[in-house]
Formats: C-alpha cells, structure tokens, sequence
C-alpha cells in the first residue's frame, strides 16, 4: 500500500529524527521500554493507512509521555489523512510549543494545515517563517512560495467576496446519480452532459421548453457499455466532441472523438482526424462555437507543465491542425486544464493548480488583446473558487449565467454552502468582471420561396469592416443554421444554392449598446426561372450588403463582398438580365429622393460595368421614396426603405 505524501513526508522526518543537545522535549530516540513498542506500533499503523488505529496508540501514548514531541508530529499527520483538520494543527501548535525549534519542515506542514482550514493569514506567516529559514529543499521551496502566493490571494479573496448563488438544475436532470460536465447549444434549448450510475457514464439530454428542462433522456447511439464523457457541443448542436479511454473506443491514452447530428441522430463516433490524438493524454475538449477551432488538455511533450491547453484548427480538408501550445501566459509547470471557449471567441474560462488561488484547482478567465494574445489569467473569486478543486465551468451566450458541477459538500476544509448535493449540476448569476463579450445568434431556416421546400444552402457571414469571413457551413437536411456572432462588429450573411438567386442580409451590431435579441429568420430562396416562362413577376432580391455615403451616391468599401457575389452570379448566369432598382426613405423632398435612388442604382450599374459585365445585360431604375417595405416611422424601418435591388428582366 503506498502512504499518503503528506503522511509520508512526517514519517520520513521522524526516521531521520534525532536528539538535540540540551532540548527540552522528549525525542523517539529517548524513548524507552512499551512507549518505543507503542510508538512503532502506531508508526507501523499510520504506514498500513490504518489511521484511527494509529491515533488511539498515539493518544494513549501523549498522555503518558505530554512532551513527546515526535508523537505530536506523527499524530498531526494522521489527523490530516483523517480529515481532520483541526487536530492537526493543535498538535502541530502543541509541537511548537513544547520544541520552538523541532523542524522547519513541522513548520511548512503547519502551514500547509492552515492553508486547508481556510486560516489564510496564519498560514502565509508560517510560509514566510519556512521561507526565512532557507529550506534546502528547491522543490519544497517552490511549492511553499506557490503555496504562499495562494495563502495571500486567499485572505483577499474572502475579504472581498464575489457573488455566488447556485442554484441546482432541478430533478429533471440531477438524479441519485452523478451529473456533471454540462454543455450546451448556443441557444441555450439543449443540454448534453455526463451521467454516472454504478461506476458507469454515459451521455444524457436534455431540451428545454418552456424555461423548463425536461426529464433528462440517454443518447442510446452514442453509449456503449464502457465510459464516455468529458463532451463538447458546437453552438449549433450538430457537432460533439468527447473523450474515450484506454480499454474503451480509444487504443491508447485518452482520445479524441467526434460525431454528428444527422437525419435526428448521432453518427457512429470516430476519431477526430488530423494530428491531435497522440499516444499521449488527450481530453477536455471545448469547441468554438462555429466548431473550428478546439481546445484540450493534455499531458503530451512541448508543453509547460504537467497538463497543458492546446489549441487545434480545422483545415480545409476536415482534418485537425498540429495543436499550439497556448504558452506561458495561460499554462504553468503545473496542471491547467478544462478550457472552456465561449462563444465570443475571446474569453477562455480553464481550470488550474499553478495561478494564485484558494488552492487545488481554481477556476480562471483570459481574455484575447487586439493583438490576439491571452492577457494574464484573473481568478474567478471567492466563494466560486474554495479550499476544494473546481472544474469545468460553461457560461450562457448571452454571459450572464454560468454552469458547473461540484461535489464540495464532500471535501473536508471547505467552506462552500451545505445545499450542495454530491456532483450535480448547477447554475449560478456569473459576476460581471468575470463576463464575456455580449454575442447573439442568428437561427434561420432556409427554403425554395415557391414550394416551401427545406434547402441544404450554402451560409456565409463576413466582417463588414474587414471584409474578412467570420464563418462558412452549410444547412442541415431540415435547411436550418445556427451561428453566432459577437457584438461589436458589423456582419454580412449570404445563403447560396445552385439554381437559386442568393439572399443578402445585414446584422448592425458594432454600436455598443444592449445585448440584441437574437435573429429568427424564413429565408425563401428565389429558384432561377425564365421570365417568359413565369406567369407571376420575379420578386426583387435586396442587396443589403451595400452601402453608401451618407446623402451620396459613393459607395463604400464595405460594399465589396456583396458586389462581388452579385458580380460572380451574372458571370455564372451568362444568360441572365438584371435591373438594379434604387430605394429611399422619405426624409428629404421627393424629387431629392427620387435623384438619389437613381444616382444611387446607377452607381452599382456602372461598378459592374467596369467589371466587365456587357451593358446590355444590365438596367438601372431609381423609385425614391415611392415603394417603402417598411414604416418611415422608426429609424429601422427607414433603414429597410433605404435599399438597393436587383431583379431578373427579359
């Protein structure tokens, strides 16, 4: 049986143990007769871990022998394996005081003790006693000024609590059984995590309706009769990472995996392709929310520490990217792990032993700088992060809710609130400092505008302001898309399908203000059709990606990806006629308005043109303020009237 490192260290300490010239306590080496047996009994005992044993001789043992400092030193160490924090450090307080002088490694053990208990102050000024006293041991001196960087946080931490109000998931979810591990669509209507029942986790779900989650259900495709865990969900929900193990889909270490959402259910799991798997540790996967990008834990070669974040790409082919370590601005000679990316793209929540924190694992946040570096980690506060280890933390889309599951009410020292059931999952308000960046969504369902027919399409969206592509998928087989997007940034959205005119649409969201609602859309697609042949007028398709000069006719760069969408469909079309219409708002005289529009339609007539798309395929048409598809009543509806089309002619 191998013995508890903390146990271990004292015994170790006694064996070396010796006699000092004029002490005034009693050492083992001074021991005599039954008290010596007692004492290598109760030695004998603490070495078996038979810990209740080993205290019954020790206490007997003190009560005969009250300076026996050794005995106090050995029964401290007991009462820590124990769990029972107190008494050690009284027996530790009761060695100081009958031998001022024993150990300097008595010493750290006490504050170590202290540190446990939550005694902050207490403990920082025994590392800072440990430390003044020029341990010879490097690795203990590290880990002591780690240990004191997380006493000092520690005492701050509880003097400025942050709030903290978890609230459990309900019986729906959490069951007699372990739950844990949560991950979520980005709408926040459906939920996978893990499920232990008798030694046994599988995958379960759930969806929400109504603001209530309902009966938690196992997703039979994807269990099998070994374990699965430690998932994560693309926002849309049609994508699943998770991790399997030696001796269950994986050969070796832990493993990546993936599946899809496909015709109402899971694909058959299959490694993740590329050059993340190694022979190596791999797990705790966390998606970005377009699902290209992934970060894990791992213990591989090339990192930090002993566990470290990496971050893979999807490349063009669908295989993963080589992983890059995250570096020293997130990982440590220690272990971080369980990162968590939201779906802003920007703040990476992770769990870690190596920051400063309340000690085991805390939870942290960085945040990307405008020059994409992750700035230093901040420690998600006091009472989030206790005495006891945390780990995965999920946060809604709209940054305002956080999820985790926690098994404190089991950890001895811990001062987290007794409501906590063991590993069940949680929800709580989540502080604003620890906050991410406001994003929304856009959910849509695409269709043919005339059969009503569901289409799988082609979605793009662009960054307005750089011209550069946000994201690209595709429709499901029911035609429908989930993809989010960050506020702050203006985007484009175009949905193409061959035969199909494309549709544009404008998303404003680069004025700070409050969170957006987030966008439901029909989007009907116009099927390519011969005038002549239509008995019903081709509908005009709004260009709402084109912008101009404020009362000007000057286009803007902003413009450009949405010219050159219209731009390849008439050189894909050779055969296709357009006339380009231009709107306005009302506001300004008619005849204003009504130059405008014309100058304004001309302008994209005469870009093409200088395209080289042949005049004769193309017209212009200005209609001013005359057919409005909105109310001039409210600055959105003059917006939607300030608009420029195009439509199939003879």
């Amino acid at each position: 049986m191998t013995i508890k490192p903390f146990l271990g260290a004292i015994i170790l300490t006694l064996v070396c143990s010796f006699s000092l010239l004029g002490q005034s306590y009693t050492s083992v080496k001074q021991l005599k007769g039954k008290w010596k047996k007692q004492y290598e009994r109760a030695q004998g005992a603490a070495r078996a871990e038979q810990f209740e044993a080993s205290v019954e001789i020790l206490d007997r043992l003190l009560e005969a022998v009250p300076d026996f400092a050794d005995g106090y030193y050995l029964r401290a160490g007991v009462q820590f394996e124990l769990r029972n924090r107190e008494q050690a450090e009284a027996d530790f307080e009761q060695l100081f005081k009958i031998a001022p002088d024993y150990s300097i490694r008595a010493l750290y053990r006490l504050a170590r003790t202290e540190l446990t208990l939550g005694k902050y102050d207490e403990a920082a000024d025994h590392f800072k006693a440990y430390l003044a006293k020029n341990p010879k041991s490097e690795v203990r001196k590290k880990l002591a000024e780690k240990l004191l960087a997380n006493a000092q946080f520690a005492s701050q931490a509880v003097a400025n609590p942050v709030p903290f109000e978890p609230t459990n998931l309900g019986e729906n979810i959490n069951t007699n059984g372990q739950e844990y591990l949560p991950a979520f669509s980005a709408d926040g209507a459906t939920l996978i995590y893990t499920k232990r029942v008798n030694g046994q986790e599988d995958f379960f779900y759930s969806e929400k309706k109504a603001g209530q989650w309902q009966r938690g259900r196992p997703i039979t495709s994807l269990n099998t009769p070994l374990n699965e865990g430690a998932q994560s969900l693309s926002g849309d929900g049609r994508l699943l990472v998770f991790t399997a193990c030696a001796g269950g889909m994986s050969g070796g270490s832990c493993d990546l995996y993936f599946s899809e959402y496909k015709q109402q259910k899971w694909t058959r799991p299959s490694p993740l392709p590329g050059k993340v798997n190694t022979k190596y540790w791999e797990s705790q996967p966390s998606l970005s929310s377009d699902g290209r990008v992934l970060y894990f834990a791992s213990d591989r070669p090339g990192g930090q520490g002993r566990r470290d974040i990496w971050k893979s790409e999807q490349l063009q082919d669908g295989t993963w990217s080589a992983p890059v370590n995250l570096g020293p601005s997130i990982n440590t000679p220690d272990q971080d792990q369980c990162p968590y990316l939201h779906a802003d793209g920007q703040t990476l929540y992770f769990c870690s032993d190596g920051w400063p924190g309340m000690g085991g694992n805390d939870l942290y946040l960085s945040r990307l700088d405008d020059k994409g570096k992750w700035q230093e980690p901040k420690n998600l506060g006091y009472p989030i992060n206790t005495v006891a280890n945390e780990g995965t933390l999920v946060v809604s889309l709209d940054g305002q809710t956080a999820y985790f599951a926690t098994d404190k009410n089991t950890l001895g020292g811990n001062t987290a609130p007794s409501t906590f059931v063991n590993n069940d999952i949680y929800s709580f308000p989540l502080h604003k400092a620890a906050q991410p960046a406001l994003v929304t969504y856009v959910k849509a369902t695409v269709f043919d505008s005339r059969t009503k027919e569901r289409l799988e399409a082609k979605v793009e969206f662009f960054d307005l302001t750089t011209g550069q592509l946000h994201t690209t998928k595709e429709t499901d087989q029911a035609g429908e898309f989930l993809v989010t997007m960050p506020l702050g940034k203006d985007y484009a959205l175009n949905v193409a399908k061959e035969g199909y005119l494309f549709f544009s649409e404008n998303f404003a969201l680069a004025e700070e203000g409050t969170l957006e609602e987030p966008y439901e859309l029909k989007i009907g697609l116009e099927r390519f059709v011969k005038v002549k042949e239509d008995a019903r007028p081709p509908k005009p398709v709004v260009l709402r990606n084109i912008f101009f000069k404020t009362g000007s006719a000057e286009l803007l760069p902003t413009s450009t990806n949405e010219l050159q969408k219209l731009l390849k469909l008439l050189n894909d079309r050779s055969e296709l006629r357009i006339q380009i219409n231009g709107h306005t708002d009302d506001v300004g005289s008619d005849e204003a308005n009504q130059a405008l529009s014309e100058a304004r339609a001309k302008s994209v007539y005469d870009w093409l043109v200088s395209n080289e798309i042949p005049a004769e395929r193309l017209s212009f048409k200005g209609f001013g303020e005359g057919q409005p598809i909105d109310s001039n009543d409210t600055d959105e509806g003059r917006k939607n009237n300030r608009r420029t089309e195009f439509q199939i002619v003879q």
